[in-house]
């Protein structure tokens, strides 16, 4: 299914199951909560966005240290099931996949997903979407007697319902990877203390997954590269990453600054090569992108390689230019340079985890215009943010870090 029509489906038939299944839960009896054991068998609910399951690592090995790695769940949608594996922070046969390529295809794996949490024995649900309807209701009915997830209280955010036992409170100031451990920290504390959880986060609690390279993989995708290439590049390789998928388009860059940049680069750096990655429906973009930069050490790798073998292409890169989208957070388990552009969404929430990671934000007073509290709509039309980001200042920072990487070949020579 298509991003809108998720959408569409969450808000048409999820806010009136929300508000019908609060009903429900409220003419029945009281859930008494607080007289619960503590959690033997969690479950994350997080359906889309698997740049988003990056920044939740660090939540993901908290649930693991609270009930053991063979304990803990994970609800995702069949396309974004990659990342977990890519992770490899639970069983893989604890990855729990619902399929998403039609309605009636997605209600039989749904029904089919509620019958296995309750054979699982599932007793913890941790919903780390922010206020989508589905998520709330699969917590509600899986059976779980531990609930925890957002709760808008007095906030004007989407609605959906009073479902969860323990009413968590978003904070927009927050990051992201804050946030979801911070679920995970709730599932001990007192349900009738709202809202919660009122408790300091750590320095620690942003963790950086590592990635570690296979070297079969590794050579495979070595032969990728050398096939786009014509041969396997000698000098540095600076990856383009022009497009941030359909969910949300206002958060590119213009393509013909990508163009410009990758012209400059190559005229800079004679040694250096540039690689377009993206997906496979963006294959033909990417293709026009190297034709205009028109330089036989410019090539497109879009369609070419899986997700995984992103992890091994970053493995052999050295710079990475992106806008706010799935790589700039797979790009974090891996040593490359990254330079990730903002605008419509801000990296105070969601930036980098990397200490390679570099967040450009022109901070406009309209940004970010897209946020849980207007359900990622936006009423721009012109992305001015991501515009008032010029060649020259992303050419600048590519300048410098492969400036910075010349001197520390030179002085291992």
């Amino acid at each position: 299914m298509k991003p809108d029509t998720i959408r569409i489906i969450d808000f048409w038939i999820g806010k009136p199951a929300c508000a019908a299944l609060t009903f429900l839960r409220r003419l029945g009896p009281a859930e008494r909560s607080a007289a619960l054991p503590p959690p033997r068998k969690i479950m994350f609910i997080k359906l889309i966005e698997q740049g988003a399951t990056v920044l939740a690592y660090g939540a993901i090995l908290r649930a693991i240290q609270k009930v053991g790695r063979n304990n803990v769940y994970f609800c995702v949608f069949e396309d974004n099931q990659e990342i977990l594996r890519v992770l490899d922070a639970i069983p893989s046969e604890n990855i729990l996949i619902v399929r998403n390529r039609g309605f009636m295809l997605f209600l039989r794996d749904i029904l089919a997903l509620l019958g296995k949490t309750r054979k699982l024995g599932i007793d913890t649900t941790i919903d780390m979407e922010f206020f989508t309807r589905a998520p709330a209701i699969l917590a509600f009915l899986s059976g779980a007697k531990r609930r925890i997830g957002y709760h808008r209280f007095n906030s004007e955010v989407p609605y959906r319902g009073d479902l969860m036992t323990h009413r968590v409170q978003y904070s927009p100031y927050l990051h992201a990877a804050v946030s979801y451990r911070l679920l995970v920290e709730a599932a001990d504390l007192d349900p009738e203390e709202l809202p919660q959880p009122k408790i300091q986060p750590g320095p620690d609690w942003i963790v950086r997954p590592k990635f570690n390279p296979d070297k079969d993989n590794l050579d495979r995708v070595r032969n990728i590269v050398s096939a786009a290439a014509g041969s396997f590049p000698s000098g540095p390789i600076v990856i383009l990453n022009p497009n941030a998928g359909d969910m949300l388009p206002i958060r590119k860059w213009p393509e013909a600054r990508f163009i410009e940049l990758g012209k400059r680069i190559l005229e800079k750096f004679p040694e250096a090569s540039i690689a377009v990655t993206g997906s496979p429906s963006e294959r033909a973009a990417a293709e026009e992108i190297c034709a205009a930069i028109a330089s036989p050490r410019a090539f497109s790798l879009a369609g070419k390689t899986k997700l995984r073998d992103l992890f091994e292409l970053y493995t052999l890169s050295h710079i990475l230019i992106t806008n706010d989208s799935g790589p700039a957070h797979f790009s974090s388990m891996t040593d490359i340079n990254s330079i990730v552009l903002y605008g419509p969404e801000t990296p105070l929430l969601f930036g980098p985890i990397s200490e390679r990671g570099h967040a450009v934000f022109k901070g406009l007073g309209c940004s970010p215009c897209v946020s849980v509290f207007n359900h990622r709509f936006t009423p721009c039309k012109v992305n001015r943010c991501m515009l008032a980001i010029t060649v020259d200042e992303v050419f600048a920072l590519v300048e410098d870090r492969l400036k910075a990487l010349s001197k520390r070949q030179m002085a291992k020579g």
